[in-house]
């Protein structure tokens, strides 16, 4: 079993929060202080060709600052907590043999679990029990599975939309393969072949008024309608091998563009209104969800994201670590 422990000279600090939260820039004023560099914890942001809903750092940013695990995968690819913390503990280690601070930064919530408490290995996907889930959620809806999935793991239940159809199923495909609840792999310390870095120091940006946030929510998914992301979306669907069921496209935002333009397509009455407020709502739910994840984060140093002088608290707090 591997150590919870960082290695003791080990440069490396988290930063998360909620999205829309100010993570983005929070990050680069930390990195142009100390000359860090950046490593996304952010299961949309490995994927190639969606930059517009991913809100992804600009060229001029990644120019600014390096920025890691970017644009590394293809949407067809899927890309797991397993595969980010193997990676980020390579570079890491790469950035810190640079003389350099490894500043870990986004809002996928399962990816820092693995970053302090490890993983352990899961049971393989198994066809058999998947395609009789699939079966089950024909008949019954993925709500009802949602409801079958809070019997057994009300965990990993409280974390996931009852829509949320690629979870709910693993997690019970999880469940019925092992006779273990899914979220039960997500907190053993350590596993046999990474290392659980238990000690990194986690600052959380957290709204004081949910309203702030809701409000920072709605602009940027205007503003991200108002930069194209309906073309992105088409183009992404007009490549012809992806679909909304691969964990790209169930990314939020993404997901509600792609059932809008398959209403269009079937000849359904939409208007862009639609679009905004599903994806405004999603991206709430999103938020929501992520905020629970963080409140079960004892070890996390929180600052008020909405306060006025958040990023100079930021900064100040990060200082003794940096």
């Amino acid at each position: 079993m591997a150590s919870r422990a960082a290695p003791e000279a080990a440069r490396v600090i988290a930063l998360a929060g909620p999205t829309a939260s100010g993570k983005s820039g929070a990050a680069l004023a930390i990195a142009q202080r100390h000359g860090a560099e950046i490593v996304s914890v952010d299961s949309a942001l490995v994927y190639r060709g969606m930059d517009i809903g991913t809100a992804k750092p600009s060229s001029a940013e990644r120019g600014s600052v390096p920025h890691h695990l970017i644009d590394i995968h293809d949407p067809l690819q899927a890309y797991s907590a397993a595969g980010f913390l193997a990676d980020a503990t390579r570079l890491v280690r790469e950035i810190n043999e640079r003389g350099k601070l490894a500043l870990l930064v986004g809002g996928t919530m399962l990816y820092f679990k693995a970053w302090f408490d490890g993983l352990d290995a899961m049971p393989q996907a198994d066809p058999a029990v998947r395609a009789e889930l699939e079966a089950q959620a024909a008949r019954q809806g993925w709500p009802a599975l949602h409801a079958e999935l809070a019997r057994v793991d009300p965990a990993a239940a409280a974390r996931l939309a009852p829509g949320d159809a690629q979870r709910i199923q693993r997690a019970l495909e999880v469940f019925r393969v092992s006779g273990r609840p899914w979220s039960s792999f997500h907190v053993r310390q350590g596993s046999t072949d990474t290392t659980a870095w238990g000690e990194t120091p986690l600052f959380s940006l957290e709204p004081a008024d949910r309203g702030w946030l809701h409000q920072r929510i709605a602009q940027r998914f205007e503003a991200m309608l108002a930069a194209g992301f309906l073309d992105e979306v088409k183009a992404l669907r007009a490549r012809g091998d992806l679909n909304a069921n691969l964990p790209s496209m169930r990314c939020v935002g993404y997901r509600q563009a792609w059932q809008w333009l398959d209403d269009a397509a079937a000849g359904l009455p939409v208007e862009m209104a639609q679009l905004r407020d599903r994806g405004i709502f999603a991206t709430r739910q999103l938020a929501k969800r992520q905020l629970t994840w963080l409140r079960a984060m004892p070890r996390r140093r929180v600052i008020a994201c909405d306060a006025p002088d958040a990023l100079a608290q930021l900064l100040r707090a990060v200082e003794p670590f940096a």
